[in-house]
């Protein structure tokens, strides 16, 4: 395992927000605990985004949860990835996979899922969620579980 401190460049420094869409300021490190199946959650309260027609702003809360292998997200670089959307013209659905999909790049988790759970906006609230294992292991058959018993 490699140190810590050339891993990670960000905690320690002072925090520099993205104002664009910024997947490439993710950082991870080594997950110490891989032989064991652990969860890890994250929630962000105040995440923002724009609607991409209107650029109104969209308000919501982020809630990541994964099952580490090898690799974690460090969380400093996940709330700058996060605050990076504030000005990003994306619909609801569109954030929480994109969101998804950066992180599986990142880290190639067992099993993660990302619920946005955002504000109502014309009298409707939409809480889009999506999940996604690892092909050919039991979390694939967790993840399609999941998906089809979701609230």
């Amino acid at each position: 395992m490699t140190e810590l401190k050339d891993q990670l460049s960000l905690l320690g420094h002072k925090t520099v927000y993205r104002q664009d869409y910024a997947p490439e300021v993710l950082e991870a490190f080594d997950n110490k605990h891989p032989e064991h199946d652990y969860w890890v959650r994250f929630n962000c309260p105040e995440f923002t985004s724009l609607c991409p027609i209107t650029g109104q702003p969209d308000f919501a809360e982020i809630r990541i949860s994964y099952i580490p292998d090898i690799k974690m997200v460090e969380s400093k670089s996940l709330k700058i990835y996060l605050f990076s959307f504030r000005n990003h013209g994306a619909f609801h659905e569109d954030c929480v996979n994109i969101i998804m999909k950066d992180l599986i790049r990142l880290m190639n988790p067992k099993y993660i899922e990302v619920t946005g759970i955002f504000t109502p906006r014309g009298g409707i609230s939409i809480y889009p969620y999506a999940n996604y294992g690892r092909k050919g292991t039991k979390y694939e058959e967790m993840a399609a579980h999941r998906l089809m018993n979701h609230e």
